[in-house]
């Protein structure tokens, strides 16, 4: 199984010379079995795949194309949408 890789922050830059940041992250993981005492930071759910986006817009896109998938449909997999920072640009 591969996990796609974070973006590097602060690398993308735009026409003007600015800096980018991802500002969304979609997250397909995995359903635990046991999903009573949920907690996130002390054992996260095994992430399948993690995609940024650059504005909630596309963010809901792409997880509306993960919630299409059986898996997911089926309760066997989870979408998550996670806000990342607010947008920062320099020049």
């Amino acid at each position: 199984m591969r996990t796609a890789r974070l973006p590097r922050q602060g690398r993308d830059a735009t026409e003007s010379g600015q800096v980018a940041l991802t500002r969304f992250l979609v997250v397909l993981t995995d359903v635990r079995s046991q999903d009573r005492d949920r907690d996130e930071r002390a054992s996260p759910e095994r992430r399948r795949q993690v995609v940024g986006a650059s504005s909630r817009e596309a963010a809901e896109r792409i997880a509306g194309a993960f919630m299409a998938l059986g898996m997911v449909r089926a309760g066997r997999q989870r979408v998550k949408l996670i806000a990342t920072g607010r947008r920062r640009t320099g020049g």
